[in-house]
Formats: structure tokens, C-alpha cells, sequence
């Protein structure tokens, strides 16, 4: 909570510790709740001093040998030893927190801990050792965990990247890297972060989101959901777009469980994160180079090595570069059924995104031809947003339906439409149907998968 004093009143009051600044009317901010800070401060300095008489003391080729619960209850025995130099009581619930945030310390992340280990949030973003917001629901939080200074910060960035075999320093100063459970982090340290280290990390769902789960949450009416098994079933190649954080690997998440379990799936990523349930899977990540700047395997090469692995599908978590050609390249040759994510604003951008991509790839490709790649490859693209409210939502879903001289035609099956937005600030809309009936339909049909003529009725709303 801050503890302000406004313009208007003689006293202070408390208002949420959020990512907003106090407003206007705010005359000072007075403290931060010092009589908490103050102790906070302390038990920060008693955890930090505890922790290394602990390093001074024990084995740390043994902590991974050991248990959990015997690891505490070691740490629960020394620790009384390392507080006599300080004179600070302690009650149970702090010294059972100071154990606990010790062992986090030792074992983990630190004062990161807590935030992981909370399902409510999205991602942490760190920026600089004194500040740390949070993303819950699409909605960014300050919270008052903190580093006891840059050092601290910089050896949990150590920590993170030493342990999948990448380094951060000044002649490498940025770096992507993912914990052991999955979730992505990215690291920026000085020169380059002006005012502190800059760790983001988006972490990883232990359970995946299903298409049943979107459904629900009303990111997907039931109709559509039905219309995406028939297109992934009927081995139609897919391409979803959406800006950063709009839920594109969740989605493809989502589509890959109508894949047949009989079927073999190469997944291509730069940092895994599909989480696909099938148990033919061959996984494959991409490499960054060595300290010696050698070593590096990219994407594209990963995208022509699975040609030779006798996939029926190719997933590629993102496009970036030069592997779109190659991607294009395997779903024109009977990888039918693949699919793939390209940051874009709206599905008309992610072709001309996916175009860029194919001049990068070194080859000198005449811009028709580039297009008729693309439009014999791709058949349907998906538009995934996250609107102003924090919410994600399929907001399009389009069918390429060939050539007509030097544009790709598109046709678009279904859309959500918004309207405004409520008293709450939140997004007021519905999914529509535009009336065009796909001429994915006909494959869908030769597969055995008939949908309802009515669900493309137009204007017809869904959910």
C-alpha cells in the first residue's frame, strides 16, 4: 500500500500498491508504510547474511542429493546458530518465512520464488532490483517484493541463464533462456538496461489451456472451436497472428490437441514452451551460438532438418526470419495439416509479415511468385488479440482462397465484433458469422467431417 498525503486533506490515507502512480490530487507521498519497509529492510539483510553462513557452511554438490524437507530441516537447525548476531526476536511466522525464503535462496529464484509459485500470475516483469510488477488476469500489479540490491539481482540472472548453459556479461549483455519448468526468460543487463538489470519471464502453465478451457473463458465461441477441429483435422495448414502477449502459443496449444495421436509431429522453437499431449512428439530448439561466437543452430536449419524426420506435421512455435520459406516449402510438399505463429496486427499484415520473411531468407524471389508461395501454402489464418480490458480473444478467423493477379485473395469465415466498452472498463462485443461458407468444407467433407450449414449463416451470433 502507499501512504499519501492529498492536497485536500490534513491527514494521510492508503491507496493499493498497483502499477499506477498516485494522481494528481496527491500533495506527497509520504512512505511506503516505513514501520513495515523498516522491517522488511531487516529481515532482507538477516536473510542475506544467513544465507551466506549457509554457503560457508555446507556442501552444495550435496543439495541436489538431498530432499527438500531434509534440506529444511538442516537449515531450520543452523539457523538459530546465525542469528545470534543479530538482535532481533523473531516470532514463529517469521522465522518459519525467513526458513522458507532462505531455502528459496538456495534452491531457487530468490525472492522470485513466491511469484512463480502463484498460478494467478501471467508474467513477472523485474526492473531493477527495487522494482517488480506482475500480470494478473491481463492486468499489470506492482508488488512490494524486491532485491536487496544490483549484485542480488544479477546473481539470480546468473542463476537462471548458468543453468540451461547461456551466459550474461558485458560482451554478451542480453540474453533468452527458460526454467526447468518451461517458462521463458529474458535478460538485459548494463550497458545496455540504463537503470538496473531487466529480467522478464513468462511463465509456464502446468496445465495446459485446452480448447474446452477458451471455450469457457470466452475467448472461443463453441461454434468456432467446432469449425477449428474440422480444420485441423482435415489437415488444413494454419497460421496464427497476433501481437506479443495476445496468446498465440496458447492457441496453438489448443489446436494441436485435435491432431490424430496416430500421427508423428516435429516441433520446431526457439524457446520450447508447446505443451503438445500426443505421444508421437519429436521436439526440437534451437541453439545460440558459443562463447567463441560458433555452434549456433537457427531455426531454419532445425525447419530443414525435420524434412528428413519423416514428420506428418511441422509446428513451428514462432517465424522470424528465413525458416518461413522453408516452412512454406513443407507445406507445399505434403506436410499438410502444419502450422505456425507470426507477430501481426491483422491476418491481411501477417501475410505481408510472412512475405518480408521470405526476402530474408537470402533468395531472390520474384514478389508474385513469393505470394503464390504463400497462398497455395496457407489455408486458414487465425487473428488472435488481446483487447484494452486484458482479455484474449480469436478476433478473426480468414480462409486464403488463392490469386487474383498479384494479391492474395482472403476470405473471412468469422469475427468478433466489438462496441464499446462498459462502466468497468470492460470490452462489450459478440462473434459473428460474415456468411461466407469456407471452401475448406469440401476436404472437411472428403475426411468424414460434416459441420451444420447454419453455423455460417450471416450475421449469425455466436456464444
Amino acid at each position: 500500500m502507499w501512504k499519501i498525503k492529498r492536497a485536500d486533506q490534513d491527514g494521510t490515507e492508503e491507496v493499493p500498491f498497483t502499477a499506477h502512480e498516485p494522481g494528481n490530487d496527491v500533495q506527497e507521498v509520504v512512505s511506503l508504510h516505513p514501520q513495515v519497509t523498516e522491517r522488511q529492510d531487516t529481515l532482507l539483510r538477516m536473510r542475506m547474511a544467513i544465507h551466506q553462513g549457509l554457503l560457508d557452511r555446507i556442501n552444495l554438490s550435496m543439495l541436489d542429493k538431498l530432499p527438500e524437507e531434509q534440506i529444511k530441516a538442516e537449515i531450520s537447525q543452523v539457523i538459530p546458530e546465525l542469528l545470534v548476531a543479530f538482535d532481533q526476536p523473531l516470532n514463529r511466522e517469521e522465522r518459519a518465512n525467513l526458513v522458507d525464503e532462505v531455502m528459496d535462496e538456495l534452491l531457487g529464484l530468490g525472492p522470485l520464488e513466491p511469484l512463480l509459485k502463484d498460478e494467478s500470475i501471467t508474467d513477472i516483469l523485474v526492473n531493477g532490483a527495487e522494482t517488480v510488477f506482475v500480470e494478473r488476469r491481463g492486468v499489470l500489479e506492482r508488488m512490494a517484493t524486491r532485491f536487496q540490491d544490483e549484485k542480488h539481482l544479477m546473481r539470480i540472472i546468473q542463476k537462471v541463464v548458468s543453468a540451461v548453459g547461456r551466459r550474461i556479461d558485458e560482451s554478451s549483455p542480453f540474453v533468452d533462456a527458460r526454467l526447468k519448468d518451461g517458462s521463458r526468460v529474458n535478460a538485459i543487463i548494463a550497458p545496455l538496461a540504463l537503470d538496473g538489470s531487466l529480467l522478464s519471464i513468462r511463465k509456464f502453465a502446468k496445465v495446459p489451456i485446452s480448447m474446452d478451457k477458451l471455450v469457457a473463458l470466452d475467448s472461443v465461441p463453441a461454434a468456432m472451436a467446432e469449425v477449428l477441429r474440422a480444420i485441423v483435422q482435415s489437415r488444413r495448414n494454419v497460421l496464427i497472428s497476433g501481437g506479443t502477449g495476445s496468446g498465440k502459443t496458447t492457441m496453438l496449444n489448443a489446436l494441436s490437441s485435435y491432431i490424430d495421436e496416430r500421427e508423428r509431429i516435429v516441433t520446431i522453437e526457439d524457446s520450447a514452451e508447446l505443451q503438445l499431449q500426443q505421444s508421437h512428439v519429436a521436439r526440437l530448439e534451437t541453439r545460440p551460438p558459443n562463447i567463441e561466437g560458433r555452434g549456433e543452430v537457427n531455426q531454419r536449419d532445425l525447419v530443414k532438418n525435420a524434412l528428413r524426420m519423416r514428420p506428418d506435421r511441422i509446428i513451428v512455435g514462432e517465424v522470424r526470419a528465413g525458416e518461413a520459406f522453408d516452412m512454406l516449402q513443407a507445406m507445399n510438399t505434403g506436410h499438410d495439416g502444419s502450422m505456425t505463429t507470426v507477430h501481426a496486427n491483422n491476418p491481411r499484415d501477417s501475410l505481408s509479415r510472412v512475405e518480408q520473411m521470405i526476402g530474408m531468407s537470402g533468395i531472390d524471389m520474384p514478389q508474385r511468385a513469393a505470394r503464390a508461395q504463400i497462398a497455395s501454402a496457407i489455408n486458414v489464418v487465425l487473428q488472435v488479440s488481446r483487447l484494452s480490458d486484458g482479455r484474449r480473444k480469436v478476433t478473426s478467423l480468414s480462409e486464403i482462397t488463392g490469386m487474383e493477379g498479384d494479391t492474395i485473395t482472403m476470405q473471412e469465415i468469422f469475427r468478433f465484433k466489438k462496441e464499446g466498452v462498459d462502466e468497468n472498463q470492460q470490452v462489450i462485443g459478440h462473434f459473428e458469422a460474415t456468411g461466407i461458407r469456407p471452401k475448406f468444407l469440401l476436404e472437411a467433407e472428403a475426411q468424414g467431417i460434416k459441420l451444420p450449414a447454419e453455423l455460417f449463416r450471416p450475421e449469425l451470433k455466436l456464444g
